[in-house]
């Protein structure tokens, strides 16, 4: 698949994400908006049945005797006999019209002494069972405001007290939450104005308001996240993927690089050995089997390399472990590569700082690791090699270090020099020959021994390659 071809499925994928989230929000946000409507209006229903019911108790105790000569409340006694004048003028007030008045009057103060007459403890008994009727059962605040005194006179279930400047701050905080409050209705309600109100605050609204959306808000961020990793899980691995194919692809091709010089070689000396002249020269004869014999096992190398990869890969093989000193085994693999450098005007030098060398390996492999570091050592150097090999002890185990002159890595190489078929891009030098598979033959040969690998690299500054075993093995 082409990168272009990627992008787009992306772009796509992530422009669809970002629909799909916002029209769940845009939902979840509305139903949220329908239940905060659906909590006002059971509130001001609650309320509406606490001002009814009050209405009604109020009418219960109202005692008003004659609208004629005389109208009574309660223990004050108004006469008419003074307003004689004005019912004897034209156009002036009538006896009706100041029956109307007096009783708009004594209304108007029979409300505000029935609602400073109000219980707190039967009031907040009241507002409970309304509000429990409409199926809330919130913890809640509310107070009484008188409009004559311009305040608070009844705050949850007592009465306010005022000290002046000494008023306790826990009411003051009640009284500034039920002033915020939207929750407020009219209570005795005259021809004139009402006396005051009843407010009421909750303590947990949003909590209410968003409980029965919770679920759906969770369940919807959680599949939405499913989806999100699983987009993104997919999009790496198509990454992956294309990554791996790419490298097979290379491999193929340093394969039949690798391969055709050998083959080449093997059909010349084949068709040599098969010309009349040579065919009774039995000195040439025998040089140009040696050819084809050498470039035979020039090949047979390479598969055995590939197939000892695969092998490694499945983890089918054992590891022949012993105890081995580390050092002889460092300086002999140092003393081997000593020729290798010396053509190409390279040299090795090491340090070594071993308390106790005896470790636990398998020689085979652990040589082989060391080879292969110090092959990569030489062939991405530009110029005269130089390799330090140092070696010390360390807490519960060794580390060994090979450090060079190179052409070094990038930090994004230095992510997969450990994958199968990976090569670092070498820049114009085209003779760095190799199938990749050697740092990933290091890899899972150090993990087989319980052992850490890892390297540190600039580019133009060379790279140090660490590796680090335990003195003792433990089978995995």
């Amino acid at each position: 698949m082409k990168r272009r071809s990627i992008w787009s499925i992306i772009i796509l994928m992530s422009l669809a994400c970002i629909g799909i989230m916002f029209i769940q929000f845009y939902w979840i946000y509305w139903f949220v908006d329908l239940n905060e409507k659906n909590f006002n209006d059971k509130v001001y229903t609650a309320l509406n049945e606490v001002k009814s019911t009050l209405a009604e108790n109020a009418e219960k105790k109202e005692s008003y005797t004659g609208l004629g000569d005389k109208i009574q409340l309660k223990d004050q006694s108004i006469s008419l006999n003074k307003y004689d004048p004005l019912l004897k003028k034209e156009n002036k007030w009538s006896k009706e019209r100041i029956i109307f008045e007096l009783n708009s009057i004594s209304k108007m103060l029979n409300t505000q002494e029935l609602l400073l007459e109000l219980k707190p403890t039967n009031l907040s008994k009241l507002i409970q069972n309304s509000l429990e009727d409409q199926g809330i059962n919130l913890v809640y605040e509310f107070g009484v405001f008188n409009n004559e005194s311009n305040d608070y006179f009844i705050i949850n279930e007592n009465y306010v007290v005022d000290f002046g400047d000494n008023e306790e701050a826990s009411d003051l905080g009640m009284q500034s939450n039920l002033d915020r409050s939207n929750y407020k209705i009219q209570l005795f309600s005259s021809d004139y104005e009402s006396p005051g109100f009843l407010s009421l605050h909750f303590i947990n609204k949003r909590k209410f308001v968003w409980s029965s959306v919770t679920p759906w808000l969770l369940g919807s961020i959680i599949f939405t996240l499913i989806i999100l990793f699983c987009f993104i899980y997919t999009i790496f691995i198509i990454i992956r993927q294309k990554k791996i194919s790419e490298m097979k692809t290379d491999f193929i091709n340093n394969m039949t690089h690798e391969f055709k010089t050998p083959i080449a070689t093997i059909s010349l000396a084949s068709d040599s050995i098969n010309n009349p002249v040579i065919l009774h020269k039995p000195d040439k004869v025998k040089r140009f089997t040696g050819i084809i014999k050498q470039e035979n096992q020039r090949m047979l190398a390479q598969v055995e390399k590939v197939l000892q990869m695969a092998t490694i890969e499945k983890r089918d093989f054992d590891l022949k472990i012993s105890k081995l000193n580390i050092e002889d085994l460092l300086k002999q693999a140092a003393e081997n590569v000593v020729l290798r450098l010396e053509e190409v005007g390279g040299k090795i030098d090491t340090e070594f700082a071993f308390t106790n060398p005896t470790v636990e390996l398998d020689q085979t492999h652990i040589t082989s690791i060391i080879h292969n570091l110090f092959d990569n050592a030489i062939k991405y150097t530009e110029g005269a090699p130089h390799i330090v090999l140092t070696g010390k002890n360390v807490r519960n185990g060794v580390k060994i270090s090979i450090k060079d002159n190179g052409i070094g890595m990038s930090k994004e190489s230095q992510k997969f020099i450990f994958d199968k078929f990976y090569r670092v891009h070498t820049g114009n030098r085209h003779d760095v020959k190799g199938f990749g598979l050697g740092l990933s033959y290091v890899k899972a040969l150090v993990d087989a021994h319980n052992g850490k690998v890892k390297v540190e690299s600039e580019l133009g500054k060379g790279s140090v390659f660490t590796l680090f075993f335990p003195n003792k093995y433990k089978p995995s």
